[in-house]
């Protein structure tokens, strides 16, 4: 077996009187899509945003390709190698969609500050090397011919779309997506599968955070449940369709989820 890309355990987090999570992990393989799922209230958003330095964790344990690192900002996971993308999206609004990616892309600029001042010949290099990457993400994403469109005149799954482009400029190791297909018609959620599909046939790695079952049983190489704060379940998608605990979490019923 390869060795883990990203490995979660013994994971608690309380707020107040109530315990969100409770002795919680997960692992995922380089290039796998893992998702993570849950009725509502099961603690899965409170648990991707302690794996994604939104939220501190009371306790656990993280390592990122055999590394250990502390979630304790979101920009500092980036830099350890996990980007994220948001369910409300975060986009730069007025900034065309080309800047909104070569934003993403400064985090991993080279160049000091005082070749940024002094526009050196190497700050000039990277900024026109950062250009010619974002430009290719946009291409990847299908929105090459939107470049120049600002933010807000996107439609909302081309949104989206930006969205994941932006975090892929970060170059991760694994792409964090929360609820991406939220708010989505069926066309867009198509689009966004085979997008997905594209980053795993990369090699990437992407940890999902869904509502639409169907779609996460679908795309999904392995897939984990919580339920009430805690694991219940953890497979591949049709482990976990027939997991009695799945079952009776999302029905209550003998009868499998409808995916």
């Amino acid at each position: 077996m390869s060795q883990l890309l990203l490995m979660v355990a013994g994971v608690a987090k309380r707020f107040g009187g109530v315990q969100a999570l409770s002795d919680v992990g997960l692992s995922i393989q380089p290039g796998q899509v893992h998702g993570l799922i849950g009725p509502n209230g099961a603690g899965k958003t409170t648990f991707f945003n302690v794996i994604t330095g939104l939220v501190p964790a009371d306790t656990g344990r993280f390592e990122l390709a055999g590394t250990p690192y502390k979630p304790t900002a979101v920009h500092e996971v980036a830099k350890a190698g996990i980007a994220r993308t948001f369910q409300n999206i975060r986009l730069f609004a007025d900034m065309t969609a080309l800047d909104n990616v070569r934003v993403g892309r400064h985090v991993r600029t080279k160049v000091s500050w005082w070749h940024a001042v002094w526009r050196s010949k190497s700050f000039v290099a990277e900024e026109h090397q950062i250009t010619k990457d974002a430009r290719a993400l946009l291409e990847f994403v299908g929105l090459g011919h939107k470049a120049g469109q600002t933010a807000r005149t996107l439609s909302y799954g081309d949104q989206r779309r930006l969205e994941i482009a932006r975090a892929l400029a970060t170059e991760p190791k694994l792409l964090a997506l929360d609820e991406p297909a939220a708010g989505m018609n069926a066309t867009e959620k198509v689009q966004l599968r085979e997008l997905i599909e594209r980053i795993r046939a990369q090699g990437r790695a992407v940890l999902l955070i869904e509502h639409d079952v169907k779609l996460v049983m679908g795309l999904c190489d392995h897939v984990t449940v919580l339920d009430q704060g805690k694991l219940i379940a953890s497979g591949t998608p049709a482990e976990v369709q027939r997991h009695p605990a799945v079952i009776a979490a999302y029905l209550g019923t003998a009868h499998e989820p409808t995916v």
